[in-house]
């Protein structure tokens, strides 16, 4: 079966490494060579990054195109220099081309094509070479638009309204606004509105009132758009050489359209003050164009929308990004409903990040043969399916005013080997969604970012790295997460977040108090304590889902009360420990970690409540609720401890009943990085509010700090000093190094040692692991700022979420998240102090 890719989209930052894009082709493995034009002066090729990738697929990813920003590559931004990129495997020239990921009309990064072989690994390599950066590489996407000339308008036979074109021939624009007078077969736009395709198919969307997705069908892998509907519109109903049209769109979504639910049926973007059309990318690998609808209608209120919709080479995926001006609670995506076909679905038993279909499958062609068609998107972002009496559709959330999703169609008739059943249909699209959610790995290393570490760490420059990534991710967001603001990752608006509201403002208090800058002592000010109202009451918080995670921020709370002794600070941390004192509890004690999660004890949650409830306890308590504490670590190293590796399991479940326990056990399935870098953290927290000569409670807690610190050292990459994201199996196939672990195990053995809960001999240990943090994760830009990569964004348990190696696999991967930017900030200030001793 043939393998597709999709396309990088554009997110709220545009520096941002985007998407994997993926997909195939057998035909082009074979069509790489290219020719060399408009050759200057050589310079010596000069080295920008390597990039190792890795595959976690059973399957071979053939020509998998990746997105890299010249933010990533730490190249200035439309640089005259980033237009002379190429990228080689080896000595081999690969496919590559610059590319302008936001349609602003300037390149913002460099596309590559690379195949891969099932789990397997290959290293790519970035240079700045006048000459090879002007390689031809052959033509496989094209994306176009094409109006008459020379000729003139004249009434239209459908209404004294609009008028239709006379004579003239087609030219080809780059950008296309029709006149008010402008309807459908106004022989005025060649095939009526923007096209674009790959070497496996073509769409076009109609540039009128019915903005119809519809789908040229091909017989050859070369481009075809430029033939088609020169002679009028009829000629392409019929099959020509190259293929045809094969869909009848009528009054539905078409092809993977988008329209709006209206509680009935979908209304399409009929009503639009007008209308544009812009090529955004038109290269060998890549090519898009831009649909601006000014004041469209929807819901009878004005709407701008951007769709900027993508395809790349050896794919049959389009990519289409909404942006919208005004909120819209019930976008609408789907397929033509044709009578006699088959609608299909994707699990929705599945994480949120991961990806799903909706489709369908039948004798649908205006061919009489095959066709599948479907709609790619995230879990999270769906909300229904309902029943449109013309379109398979499903009801979406807008995130942000954002929406990303993919629409395809594979066409029996098709060029090569179509998809001629309804099962390969299915399997292909289950491979797709396989590639979009679990992306092949990728680890960054730029000449710029080598350039910038140093062999030797000392007190400042530890402190130094810290200081760099809060810096730039002041610029960045994180201002944006007071209450009102914004959630750059989870797009969404905030809530009071253990991360981003408790872990993250706390972090740069303390780096305040170490450097003594006010910029860091104001985020606890703007951040957390915009969520704390006059009474005490606190925004965005809901005591009754008993969320331990909630409970977390209280820390920053108490750091505001102990600054500004305000009360309102002291009744917001009591109506948190309120929470704990009526938290459910498993049958011996520890904490459930939700309300929802039942009988459940969860590593990342012993973080989350245990070092506030101490410190609440010994302010306001006198150490009252220490053996709560203590008890809650006990019973963790009881139920989730492995007694032959000293690892802790992610998560137990005391009834046995949940879909990722053992049933004799309890215990989810395997040892994951971060919950362990959560229960590191907890315990040389929890011992900063346990007095020295409290032998009782401390003890059992330094007992633990010691076996934890010996079991990380076992695990620990070799080669990096890092560890990995299932932290146990480093040969697994898409296991990769994972940073916020990392920072946190870092942080964990400098703080330990720096108070002694381990001995001295342990400091080399945590100058290694901070050495592996720095030369492994930190990406540096051309700004100066930088950034910490390879951060698993999320990992949980429950609603789709099974505890299986290929769960934790298919986590996004992101960069600069506070789970790891707060560790990362500690783990500086924490070496930057044992380096001092």
């Amino acid at each position: 079966m043939n393998n597709n890719r999709h396309v990088p989209t554009p997110s709220r930052s545009r520096h941002l490494a985007l998407a994997v894009i993926t997909a195939s082709s057998a035909v082009l493995a074979a069509c790489q060579t290219g020719i060399q034009t408009d050759t200057p002066a050589p310079i010596a090729p000069s080295h920008i990054a390597t990039i190792e990738l890795s595959n976690y697929s059973s399957f071979s990813r053939y020509n998998e195109s990746l997105y890299f920003s010249y933010y990533t590559l730490g190249l200035a931004e439309h640089a005259a220099e980033t237009q002379q990129l190429a990228a080689l495997v080896g000595e081999q020239l690969v496919p590559s081309q610059a590319v302008d990921i936001d349609g602003d009309g300037q390149n913002d990064g460099l596309a590559v094509d690379i195949s891969i072989a099932p789990e397997a690994t290959k290293t790519l390599t970035i240079i700045a070479d006048t000459i090879k950066s002007k390689t031809v590489f052959k033509k496989f996407t094209q994306a176009e638009i094409s109006k008459k000339t020379q000729g003139e308008w004249a009434p239209h036979t459908k209404s004294p309204d609009f008028k239709a074109y006379s004579g003239g021939h087609f030219e080809n624009v780059e950008q296309l606004t029709p006149p008010q007078h402008y309807t459908d077969h106004s022989n005025w736009i060649r095939y009526e509105g923007p096209g674009i395709e790959s070497d496996k198919v073509a769409y076009r969307v109609y540039l009128d009132w019915r903005n119809g997705f519809d789908i040229f069908g091909k017989t050859s892998n070369e481009p075809v758009l430029q033939k088609i509907g020169q002679d009028g519109y009829e000629s392409y109903h019929h099959r020509q050489d190259w293929g045809m049209d094969i869909l009848k769109v009528g009054e539905s979504l078409g092809a993977g359209g988008f329209g709006y639910w209206n509680g009935q049926k979908v209304e399409g973007i009929e009503q639009a003050e007008q209308r544009s059309a812009t090529i955004t990318n038109n290269g060998p690998i890549v090519s898009s164009f831009n649909i601006h609808y000014k004041n469209a209608r929807i819901a009878d209120a004005p709407v701008d929308i951007n769709a900027h919709i993508t395809m790349v080479n050896g794919s049959r995926l389009a990519h289409n990004h909404i942006r919208l001006s005004e909120a819209v609670p019930n976008l609408a995506i789907g397929v033509v409903k044709h009578k006699d076909t088959q609608f299909i679905r994707g699990s929705l038993d599945i994480p949120g990040d991961s990806y799903t279909y909706i489709g369908s499958w039948g004798k649908q062609s205006l061919n009489n043969d095959h066709l599948g068609m479907a709609v790619i998107f995230q879990k999270r972002d769906f909300n229904k399916t309902v029943d449109d009496k013309n379109s398979y559709t499903a009801v979406m959330r807008a995130r942000g005013n954002e929406l990303s999703y993919y629409f395809v169609a594979a066409w029996e008739g098709e060029h090569g080997v179509g998809i001629a059943n309804e099962a390969d249909f299915i399997s292909y699209l289950e491979q797709e969604t396989e590639k979009l959610t679990i992306k092949l790995r990728q680890r960054v290393k730029t000449s710029r970012s080598i350039a910038e570490k140093k062999a030797t760490t000392t007190p400042q420059q530890a402190l130094n790295w810290s200081i760099k990534l809060a810096d730039s991710e002041l610029q960045r967001k994180t201002l944006l997460y007071h209450y009102n603001g914004w959630d750059t990752h989870r797009k969404r608006s905030p809530k009071f977040e253990y991360d981003i509201v408790g872990m993250l403002p706390l972090t740069y208090a303390m780096l305040a108090k170490e450097t003594g800058n006010a910029a860091y002592a104001d985020v606890l000010s703007t951040v957390t304590a915009s969520y704390i109202q006059d009474d005490g009451a606190i925004h965005a918080y809901k005591y009754s889902n008993y969320n331990i995670d909630s409970v977390a921020p209280g820390r920053a709370v108490l750091e505001l009360y102990a600054q500004t002794g305000e009360e309102k600070y002291k009744t917001a941390a009591s109506k948190l420990r309120h929470q704990l004192e009526n938290q459910p509890r498993t049958q011996e004690g520890a904490f459930w970690h939700k309300k929802k999660y039942d009988s459940q004890l969860w590593l990342d949650g012993v973080y989350m409540g245990m070092p506030f409830l101490a410190q609440y306890s010994s302010l306001f308590e006198d150490g009252a609720s220490l053996d709560e504490v203590v008890n809650e670590f006990e019973l963790t190293r009881q139920y989730l401890r492995d007694p032959n590796s000293g690892l802790y399991y992610h998560a137990w479940d005391e009834k046995k009943q949940q879909i990722w326990a053992d049933r004799d056990t309890g215990l989810s399935p395997h040892f994951w990085a971060r919950g362990m870098g959560w229960l590191s953290m907890g315990l040389v927290d929890v011992l900063d509010h346990i007095p020295e000569d409290d032998s009782e409670h401390r003890v059992p807690l330094l007992q633990m700090v010691q076996e934890i610190a010996d079991s990380l050292l076992k695990v620990q990459d070799k080669a990096t000093s890092t560890w990995w994201q299932i932290i146990d199996q480093p040969q697994a196939p898409g296991n990769y190094r994972e940073s916020s672990a990392t920072a946190m195990f870092t942080y964990f053995f400098a703080k330990a040692v720096r108070l002694g809960y381990l001995p001295k001999s342990y400091k080399t240990h945590a100058l290694q692991s901070y050495d592996g943090l720095i030369n492994e994760f930190v990406n540096v830009h051309a700004d100066g700022s930088i950034s910490m990569t390879n951060q698993c964004l999320v990992a949980g348990l429950g609603f789709g979420r099974d505890g299986s190696y290929r769960y934790y696999m298919s986590e996004r991967i992101f960069e600069n998240d506070p789970k790891g930017t707060a560790p990362f900030m500690l783990a500086g200030i924490e070496i930057s102090k044992l380096l001092k001793r």
